[in-house]
């Protein structure tokens, strides 16, 4: 492994940006022996090779997840709330490592060495592994979310603002999920009525609707991270 050091873990996280539901941590420890082919950034990938994916990385590999909720999020920030999940990650790993990376600019309060990688999904396998097992374990959380709220489309947008998503925000109103902190949310509840918040609203309302008109955006603008060399692995 890099730098002679062993076990190394990447970590990174998904649902970062959506206006409902958790942020999902993954750390993932691979075996240099058993690397699974084709480990790319999540955000790279359609929805059916995540899940091959996930399935190979869960079979060969050492994983941990954790989750920041909403009520974490609301209260901490999403930013807070993303690193307590990244830590958690790490420490649910059956082995704990000996130098963790993690995607993005923070580093994290782990018990070993940790190293941040900007644009770590990209760079670092491990980060590219644990990028996949957030972003399928997000997606099946908020697939069985969508079953109990049906008609927010949470299955097919995973949360994320897209037009379909305002829509049933403005129509239906705010689930236990919705994050009270975001802008277009507290504007819905009352909460937060500001020249700012309602500039907010209206800009992401016509960012979305630039970007994908109506079309599902389960695979979009979900975050990622990664950490060893990206190249051939067999």
């Amino acid at each position: 492994m890099k730098r002679g050091v062993f076990p190394v873990a990447g970590c990174d996280e998904a649902g970062r940006g959506p206006l409902a539901g958790p942020v999902v941590a993954a750390a993932v420890i691979l075996d240099p022996e058993r690397i699974p082919r084709g480990l790319n950034d999540s955000k790279k990938l359609d929805r059916e090779q995540r899940e091959k994916l996930y399935a190979r990385v869960c079979a060969v590999a050492q994983v941990g997840v954790a989750f920041g909720s909403r009520a974490r999020i609301d209260r901490d920030n999403i930013r807070q709330a993303s690193l307590w999940a990244l830590k958690r990650a790490v420490l649910a790993l059956p082995v704990q490592p000996r130098l963790v990376f993690v995607d993005g600019i923070d580093r994290i309060d782990v018990p070993c060495d940790c190293q941040a990688v900007v644009s770590g999904d990209a760079l670092v396998l491990s980060i590219a592994a644990a990028s996949i097992v957030a972003k399928v374990v997000r997606d099946r959380l908020m697939v069985q979310i969508g079953a109990a709220h049906p008609g927010y489309g949470f299955e097919r947008h995973m949360g994320y603002s897209v037009p379909e998503h305002f829509r049933a925000l403005a129509r239906l109103g705010p689930t236990v999920h919705h994050r009270r902190s975001f802008a277009p949310v507290a504007m819905l509840m009352g909460e937060d009525d500001s020249v700012e918040a309602l500039e907010a609203l209206a800009g992401q309302m016509l960012l979305a609707e630039t970007l994908t008109g109506d079309a599902p955006a389960g695979d979009m603008l979900p975050p990622g991270e990664l950490a060893e060399p990206l190249g051939p692995a067999g």
